[in-house]
């Protein structure tokens, strides 16, 4: 039956507290959380009254026999009491207790309760519980595949630590109802399917079954009877008795969490070599690969969340909610994921079944979920609020949110296309194309001018891979300095924005045609930006580093601009004018951009000159190299986001024009001392952030430049060599 009232939107912090080795990472301070007391007013400020909200057990106390530290949690669960938020406390979230015990440790069930008993009578108004966070993944990465403390990688250890794990729940449960009687359990688990070729059906049925051992367990369901029954028995040695704490059920669920990602469905391929390396493994009977469902032939219909909440609603009578909705993606695919999750939950509620809410999840973003948290590499994924900047920065999943919580319908030009899990471009083995519906409608476009340079060119290139409908447009399509061409150009096309790349770009020509660059640059942006003022389109456009005299880099946005050149005197200009005609544009100051699609570029032909044997004299001057694909990607998340004003984006790091192309060389295996530096005083222009540092590090460049290009700079340099 459907629950009372409209489907709710609740809100979740990624609050991991994991402990790898001897070393905790907690989410909460990664992310800034932790110091920002004022997030809990951003999150009501986006309609959400529900929140899942840390009281983690490592975090109150750093020993089990450490006296408990309230502080933090007090002072946020008092405001959030003000604010009207009703918190789902989770006590441990992928960790393992603090130092003293482990998940397989026999005493780590009793001490979580009393951890629970404790958390309960200092916050005795908290009516929703999750004591462990999604038990069988926790299991599976600490206890199975040796991610996380204790680093087990045995089945018995993972089968013994979801025991543990589970009692912990019952325990937790029973403590916190001896103070709160109606206390609710909202137990959440990350629930996928996985499929397989017929050879590996045993396979997939073993993990079938598996996947609902969390919940099987507290509903009193693990008995002789189960598949996995054995399993416990025979490989783990597990007492038999050890289950009759579950008998009553008494810690079943009261709500079922599903956390359901991209990754979660998964298929199983003894074909190993039609997918990459890095994925081929084995059972000890066959050999295959354990990959992404979506990007195989898997039929759509029996994948992704709705499939998945079909499958609960089947299996277990009690109310459901998703739990996470996350996608560590470019911004239009987080929003096409959050959309679809939604429409899901809305559809199968439809059909009679009592699904509660939807959770965005991270809202402030998560640190190293790229390496399941076992490397520090800061790769930071914004979620609805963007925490690079000196205070969290509202992404457009924060008005989608807003919107939902409201009781309203998403619509965005990006949802106009389905996400890539839905495109042709996913699949990792030659398959037949499925039938992919578009959205039915008007495809809206972005337009793009610039169509014969670098950056047009990119974008045009990062939107087909986005699943952007776009028009790129050259100088005889629009003259961005002729008002008439541009209303022209805004009338047939009809964008939902512009991105403006075109201009004069011959920075040491532009002393002898500074007429024709002031027209190119200066007056042809502010023509634009003046109509698509009127027209109320939003527009992105570029300006550089140029703007700048070079004596006292590197620089922020609010820095005063002095450019000593003409070109510089152009795009300082333009600055203004745009600003002045539409203060709703997105400027975007940038810096010796190069990239892997112009063979064109300085690098380009530095590298063919260096393979030829040829030495390459450069500038000492300094810069702050920004990868053309880094900068489009983010340039469009900025533009997605409705963001405005000036923004500085480049790779943070400055460097010599002579130690780039140094290092670039010596990466490609070529002699960087056939590099030289010229001679005469050096400038530094390069370019940092005020409002966040949004780009990949420079030093992280190189290798993805030469990876993306390589055919095409060797190729460029044979020709060239063909040509002589």
């Amino acid at each position: 039956m459907h629950s009372p009232g409209p489907l709710e939107l609740w809100g979740g912090v990624e609050c991991t507290v994991a402990r790898i080795g001897d070393t905790y990472r907690d989410q909460a301070i990664e992310t800034g959380h932790r110091e920002r007391l004022h997030d809990l007013d951003l999150i009501a400020e986006l309609g959400i009254r529900t929140l899942r909200y840390p009281i983690i057990w490592e975090t109150v106390t750093s020993h089990c026999d450490a006296e408990p530290d309230w502080f933090w949690h007090d002072a946020c669960l008092s405001r959030m009491r003000e604010l009207g938020i009703r918190p789902i406390a989770t006590l441990c979230h992928h960790g393992s207790g603090p130092l003293g015990t482990h998940l397989l440790d026999p005493g780590f069930a009793m001490g979580l309760a009393q951890h629970a008993a404790r958390v309960a009578e200092r916050y005795p108004w908290i009516d929703l519980y999750t004591p462990v966070n999604e038990p069988l993944t926790t299991a599976r990465f600490s206890a199975l595949y040796g991610h996380w403390h204790p680093h087990a990688r045995d089945y018995p250890s993972f089968l013994r630590a979801l025991l543990i794990e589970g009692r912990a729940t019952v325990l937790a449960m029973r403590a916190i109802r001896q103070v709160r009687p109606k206390a609710q359990l909202v137990q959440t688990e990350d629930l996928g399917k996985v499929f397989s070729t017929p050879l590996l059906a045993y396979q997939a049925e073993h993990d079938n079954d598996r996947r609902w051992l969390t919940f099987d367990l507290l509903c009193g369901r693990l008995t002789p009877e189960h598949p996995l029954w054995h399993f416990f028995i025979d490989w783990a040695r597990v007492d038999p008795a050890e289950f009759e704490i579950f008998e009553a059920a008494d810690a079943a669920p009261d709500i079922i969490g599903i956390n359901h990602y991209l990754t979660s469905d998964r298929f199983v391929d003894q074909r190993y070599h039609r997918y990459p390396e890095r994925f081929r493994g084995g059972n000890g009977r066959h050999r295959y690969v354990d990959v992404e469902a979506v990007r195989t032939n898997v039929p759509e219909r029996e994948l992704g969340p709705a499939a998945r909440l079909r499958e609960v609603c089947e299996r277990y009578p009690c109310p459901i909610a998703v739990t996470e909705v996350h996608h560590g993606c470019t911004r239009d695919e987080q929003l096409r994921w959050l959309k679809e999750v939604w429409d899901a939950a809305l559809a199968v509620r439809a059909e009679g079944a009592d699904i509660r809410a939807v959770t965005v999840w991270s809202i402030f973003g998560t640190v190293d979920w790229s390496s399941l948290l076992t490397e520090r590499n800061g790769v930071y994924e914004p979620g609805v609020f963007d925490i690079r900047g000196r205070t969290p920065r509202p992404t457009v999943l924060a008005r989608a949110a807003r919107t939902l919580a409201m009781g309203g319908k998403l619509d965005h030009p990006v949802l106009d296309h389905p996400g890539w899990w839905k495109r042709d471009t996913r699949f990792y083995a030659p398959v037949k194309p499925t039938s992919i519906p578009r959205i039915a409608g008007e495809q809206r476009k972005l337009l793009i001018t610039g169509a014969t340079g670098t950056l047009g060119r990119a974008f045009s290139r990062v939107c087909s891979i986005r699943g952007l409908d776009h028009v790129l447009t050259s100088r005889a399509d629009l003259d961005i300095a002729s008002e008439a061409s541009v209303v022209a150009a805004l009338a047939h096309h009809r964008p939902w924005a512009v991105v403006n790349t075109a201009g004069y770009v011959r920075v040491a020509d532009a002393e002898r045609e500074p007429q024709l660059c002031r027209r190119e640059n200066a007056e042809g942006a502010e023509v634009l930006a003046r109509t698509c003022a009127e027209h109320g389109i939003p527009l992105l456009t570029f300006s550089s580093d140029l703007v700048f005299d070079g004596a006292c880099g590197p620089y922020v946005e609010s820095d005063p601009v002095r450019p000593v050149c003409v070109y510089g005197r152009s795009k300082a200009e333009a600055e203004r004018g745009v600003i002045a005609a539409h203060p709703g544009a997105l400027v975007i100051r940038t810096s010796a951009f190069f990239g892997p699609w112009d063979s064109y570029s300085f690098i380009f032909r530095m590298l063919s000159l260096l393979a030829s044997g040829e030495v390459m004299e450069v500038s000492n001057n300094v810069v702050s190299p920004t990868y053309v694909p880094d900068l489009v990607h983010v340039a469009l998340d900025l533009l997605i986001d409705g963001e405005c004003g000036l923004w500085h984006l480049a790779n943070p790091g400055e460097i010599s024009w002579r130690d780039f192309g140094q290092r670039v060389a010596e990466r490609a295996g070529l002699d960087p001392g056939m590099v030289a530096g010229t001679e005469g005083p050096a400038r530094n222009t390069a370019l940092t952030s005020e409002r966040g540092l949004l780009l990949p590090p420079l030093d992280t460049t190189f290798e993805r430049f030469l990876r993306d290009c390589e055919l095409d700079w060797r190729s460029a340099f044979a020709q060239t060599s063909a040509a002589e």
